[in-house]
């Protein structure tokens, strides 16, 4: 498994656990407003295998999870085998996936290699091939979304909001495609100086307290994050 990146301790990115965060590198979606372009595009190897699992070796004792990011995780031929190695340690791991291989999702869950899901909703149904970057994704996508709301699996969906993304219809929308969901959290775009592509920002305050509430329609639990509701 190529590692692109460590965060070496988290308290927010794992609820409830104090965790790390191990980012592998590329992605089959083009994200306009993602945060992660070097990683994304060149891919490089920041960490061996075995480095990592060195690290993990000498912080079970403070670690009760490891949270896999990307990139996408799943586009990875060696993320069942990394995985399992994460659980043999006795750890939990979260999944940060945009749910574009079902197949590999369901596999993870049904064999109980993962703990927790955060899976992204990128935008409204319409909107989804401008949003991701790529055409022909929604139906995986969707896929994924029935494979976690119809599971046992703790999840959450999230949505990363753009000031020129994402409208209240759009939100309407996407409440009315996911309503049930137990969690579901609206982010505001933030500009960290690694960005895929020029012109995006961050939508105001108040527009993000707007989406919440026509969200909240439909799923009473929705929630900001980074942002005092």
């Amino acid at each position: 498994m190529k590692i692109g990146g460590l965060m070496k301790l988290t308290l927010l990115d794992y609820p409830t656990k104090v965790a790390c965060t191990v980012f592998t590198p590329h992605c089959n979606f083009r994200c306009p407003f993602c945060h992660n372009a070097s990683l994304v595009i060149e891919g490089d190897e920041l960490m061996s295998e075995e480095d990592f699992f060195e690290f993990l070796n000498s912080r079970r004792k403070i670690l009760d999870g490891v949270c896999v990011s990307g990139g996408e995780p799943t586009i990875n031929s060696d993320i069942r085998e990394f995985i399992k190695r994460i659980k043999e340690l006795g750890l939990c791991v979260k999944l940060d996936t945009n749910g574009s291989n079902p197949e590999v999702l369901k596999s993870l869950i049904d064999d109980g290699l993962i703990d927790y899901v955060a899976m992204d909703i990128k935008n409204s149904p319409d909107k989804y091939a401008l949003t991701c970057g790529c055409s022909d994704m929604l139906d995986r996508v969707r896929k994924s979304v029935d494979i976690l709301m119809q599971g046992n699996i703790d999840f959450e969906f999230r949505t990363t909001v753009t000031a020129e993304l994402h409208t209240d219809k759009d939100f309407h929308e996407i409440g009315n495609w996911i309503s049930g969901a137990k969690k579901y959290y609206l982010q505001s775009f933030k500009d960290s100086g690694d960005i895929l592509s020029t012109g995006n920002s961050a939508a105001t305050e108040g527009d993000m307290k707007r989406f919440l509430s026509i969200v909240k329609k439909y799923i009473p639990d929705a929630r900001l994050r980074d942002i005092d509701t």
